[in-house]
């Protein structure tokens, strides 16, 4: 019998590929979404509910409709300096409703879960690489949202024998455009595809800042791609599925790139060179942030097959150009 996955923003970008791994590996796929940026998710391999995972009457009835060995958790709010503009609903949304989502999962005697975190727990790095050892520091909301559900999963793992991995992305990017699964944000707040777009539509692409303290003076970000992600959470559950103890990795891919070499590469795979304004570099946003992932290597097995950048942009600009994203 096909053990059945409950996937919290499952048909969101991260969450839809994972969704489709999850149903690869043989899992039976039920997804709760709101469709929070107007994507269309048209596929058969998952069951999708149209609705928001704060919905009491909403989780009952899916708790017990099913019986859901486990829970992926990718229904956060996650733009950063919106958080600091409407640290209310990041709160509401990425604390409170998933500390209630957490009740409702051990009402039903459901106790694996997935939840993805991010890197900026740590805030501003004082070593780099960063090991999951590295300080709590959050500089944003949204960061102390996502230390605030690891401290609730660590106290609910040992009060309620909880299990869960907590996974600490750092930049998702990239697409499986042969299974039509890719990024579609509305409005779009990540890098490659803005580019994309940009290069596309020949329009102007700002440079959020020129003085970091890199070697072409732009910020050097850990990108990884989506498909890594998705499948470091199926071995993740596996890892759990096995007895083993909750734990935290970091997941990226270990090696940084700035601003000025991913432009550099998109203009080689798209063949066209992107009009660039150099503007004033944003509060909050840090020189370098790269990934130490020795241990989700070592104790997951982890191996990084897509997360070359070249091939990062490549996927993503095949997603935009089959889908016509412009």
């Amino acid at each position: 019998m096909k053990k059945t996955v409950l996937i919290l923003g499952g048909a969101g970008y991260i969450g839809s590929h994972t969704a489709y791994l999850m149903h690869q590996n043989g899992y039976q796929v039920v997804i709760i979404d709101k469709l929070l940026h107007n994507q269309k998710f048209e596929h058969p391999w998952a069951e999708l509910i149209v609705g928001d995972f704060s919905d009491q009457n909403l989780l009952d009835s899916v708790f017990t409709k099913y019986k859901i060995d486990a829970v992926m958790h990718f229904a956060a709010l996650i733009e950063v300096g919106i958080s600091v503009l409407k640290p209310a609903e990041f709160y509401q949304n990425n604390v409170v409703n998933t500390l209630n989502f957490l009740n409702s999962m051990l009402k039903y005697n459901v106790n694996k879960i997935i939840f993805s975190s991010s890197c900026a727990i740590y805030g501003n790095p004082v070593k780099i690489p960063m090991d999951e050892n590295h300080i709590f520091n959050p500089i944003s909301p949204y960061g102390k949202n996502k230390l605030a559900v690891e401290f609730i999963l660590r106290d609910y793992a040992n009060a309620y024998n909880l299990k869960y991995v907590s996974l600490r992305y750092f930049n998702a990017a990239g697409a499986d455009y042969k299974n039509d699964l890719g990024e579609q944000h509305n409005p779009e707040t990540h890098i490659i595809p803005l580019i994309l777009k940009a290069i596309k539509n020949n329009k102007i692409f700002k440079v959020f800042g020129t003085n970091y303290k890199t070697a072409d003076g732009t910020c050097i970000r850990d990108y990884i791609h989506v498909q890594d992600l998705a499948k470091a959470h199926l071995i993740s559950l596996k890892y759990l599925e096995a007895g083993n103890d909750s734990d935290v990795f970091n997941l990226g891919s270990g090696t940084g790139f700035s601003v000025r070499e991913i432009i550099n590469t998109v203009e080689k795979v798209v063949g066209a060179k992107l009009n660039i304004e150099y503007v004033d570099r944003r509060p909050g946003d840090v020189d370098i942030l790269i990934a130490d992932n020795k241990k989700i290597k070592s104790v997951l097995n982890m191996e990084f097959e897509h997360s070359n950048i070249e091939n990062i942009i490549k996927t993503a600009n095949s997603f935009h150009a089959k889908f016509n994203l412009v």
